[in-house]
């Protein structure tokens, strides 16, 4: 029996106590259960074996999105299901009926992206003629990219409920974990919302070492706005690198929260929500864990999901699925088609299986599902090229093999005391220098640098133009920004350091390249990015100084633009030179035989 019933049959117990017998009250009471089911019952095929009762419907209108968020989506990308193998509006609204009839109240559009649906608008007030059959909440997940401009229609059809999919308020995170550009627009989205809805709901999804800082920011949205932050464990999903040392527990981020405000206080949950709420005295809104990992509440669960595709799935974690597109366009009957949705609601597991044992293999990408918020649907994207060499491994020691001269430190005066060295007798001569270096960073944050920055895409597919485009734009603004600063660097060098002469630089050569490879006897993979840079110059002295600053500059840059990600976790070393010519003592760096 849904909340409201009961609460409806309860007062009319209460009223009938106060005016007649009780015995006379009971039979009045069963009579209004029964008059109260007559017109809305609950189907028995929305009843799994463990009693648990699903009235809430999450329908996936799309697989595509605009936004690559790197926790949903495999890597490499996905391969789209064909557009006919898609879901028509028709059909779509068809199940939402039968569901609806059948007990469900509430019914929570998602995508991928559901705003890039065509027709979407047409689906939310078609859902709103529903609510004379029971429905009474339509609600949407959106990453709120491009809704701010839609919404006012959408809620004029009917929409009631929205939840925005927002993991960091900084420009540069949002960036590097969507893969896109687009906080602003976000952010004006969460703004038409407040002014248009009774409460929005946030959805973070926390990420160790990449946003866990925020959560202290987000809990200072909801002091005077009616905003309910739901702070979501990292969950696991085909492709998403899933690590459980990634995934902060909700008790942590409690700790965190009660440290800085010790008067928290735990709120009443509403029936069958998946956030466990807490509230902190004289804010406005809410905030609440989401503790699909630590904590599930399965006993409670009341969801069923239908994919972009037309499958059914039961559980979130289950691979479980069962066609009903298939069903529909076989001809088969509102009866039948109930009938497929009740042997898939038996099938309901209990629980899902411990967070270690989840089934990552054969269940799809976040994205495919239709649970949050999900990252681009382009089919698979190009990446930078992994290199894997061979021969080298982090022990290699390097040698000269040119001979040495009688050590002397030529910046020193015969006192001892610091001295720039006298070239005005030497020939200017064509000069080159080559130097390395390597920052090491972990596996979030090289697939961050190595994925594409593509231009957003409409649904249908883009003209010429835009794909070529999309092709030629550079990959990884992380090591663009690098490759900038370890050429000023370079040019910077005399200034940087004292007794360097100025030189007239004729040429400066970068190169940034993310690496993987086998590090130990283990074989274990180790993350890298490598920057080598070629200085040139006609001049009387050698511009290893110049390399060597692209070089570290170059690096301590893609430090910086990482640090977001991974700032704790990176190393930066073997920075060298490997080449040197034009002057006097000219040498290659060759790696050392065993």
């Amino acid at each position: 029996m849904r909340p409201l019933v009961h609460r409806n049959i309860f007062q009319v117990i209460r009223g009938f106590h106060t005016m007649l017998p009780r015995a006379s009250a009971r039979l009045r009471a069963q009579e209004k259960i029964a008059e109260i089911d007559s017109l809305s019952p609950f189907s028995s095929a929305l009843v799994d074996s463990f009693n648990r009762r699903h009235d809430y419907l999450r329908i996936s209108l799309t697989e595509r999105c605009n936004l690559r968020c790197f926790y949903c989506m495999p890597s490499k990308g996905v391969e789209l299901s064909p557009s006919e193998n898609i879901l028509t509006n028709e059909e779509i609204l068809r199940l939402a009926r039968l569901f609806v009839k059948s007990g469900v109240t509430k019914i929570r559009l998602t995508g991928g992206e559901p705003t890039v649906r065509k027709g979407i608008s047409e689906i939310i007030a078609g859902l709103n003629e529903l609510r004379p059959y029971g429905l009474k909440s339509i609600g949407m997940t959106s990453n709120g990219l491009s809704l701010h401009r839609r919404l006012p229609e959408f809620i004029q059809n009917g929409l009631t409920h929205l939840n925005l999919s927002l993991d960091t308020l900084d420009e540069f995170r949002f960036e590097l974990m969507t893969r896109r550009r687009g906080l602003p627009a976000v952010l004006r989205t969460l703004d038409v919302a407040l002014a248009s809805l009774p409460y929005v709901k946030l959805n973070v999804v926390v990420v160790k070492g990449l946003n866990d800082s925020e959560v202290l920011d987000f809990l200072a949205m909801t002091k005077d706005k009616p905003i309910s932050v739901r702070f979501i464990e990292f969950m696991p999903f085909t492709g998403n690198k899933w690590d459980a040392k990634k995934m902060v527990p909700s008790s942590e981020l409690l700790k965190v929260i009660s440290e800085r405000h010790p008067d928290v206080m735990r709120a009443p949950d509403e029936l069958n929500d998946t956030a466990r709420t807490w509230k902190i005295p004289g804010h406005v809104g809410n905030f609440g864990f989401i503790s699909s990992m630590s904590d599930h509440f399965c006993s409670t669960c009341n969801r069923l999901r239908i994919t972009a595709d037309g499958q059914i799935k039961v559980c979130l974690f289950d691979a479980k699925e069962v066609s009903l597109r298939d069903k529909i366009r076989s001809g088969a009957t509102d009866s039948e088609l109930l009938a497929t949705i009740g042997q898939a609601v038996l099938g309901k597991q209990e629980k899902h299986v411990g967070m270690q044992d989840i089934d990552v293999v054969t269940n799809r990408p976040m994205i495919l599902i239709g649970g949050r918020r999900s990252p681009t649907s382009l089919s698979r994207q190009p990446l930078h090229p992994i290199f894997i060499p061979s021969s080298h491994t982090r022990a290699s020691h390097p040698r000269f093999s040119s001979s040495s001269a009688s050590p002397r430190l030529s910046h020193l005066d015969d006192t001892g005391r610091a001295s720039m060295v006298d070239v005005g007798n030497k020939q200017p001569t064509k000069r080159t220098a080559t130097a390395s270096g390597r920052i090491y960073i972990p596996q979030v944050a090289y697939d961050l640098v190595t994925s594409t920055y593509p231009l957003s895409e409409p649904e249908d597919s883009s003209s010429p133009s835009q794909v070529a485009a999309s092709k030629a734009r550079r990959k990884g603004d992380a090591l663009t920004v690098a490759h900038l600063a370890a050429i000023t660097g370079a040019k910077q060098t005399s200034s940087l350091i004292p007794l360097c002469h100025p030189l007239a630089i004729s040429n400066i050569s970068v190169v940034l390249s993310p690496e993987v490879y086998a590090a130990g006897s283990g074989g274990a993979r180790r993350y890298s990015i490598i920057c080598r840079a070629t200085v040139s110059c006609e001049g009387k002295t050698g511009v290893e100084m110049e390399a060597l600053t692209a070089v570290s500059v170059g690096l301590l840059t893609v430090w910086d633009m990482l640090k977001a990600v991974a700032g704790k976790e990176m190393e930066i070393g073997e920075i060298l030179v490997t080449e040197k010519t034009g002057g006097t003592h000219d040498f290659t760096r060759t790696k050392e035989t065993k």
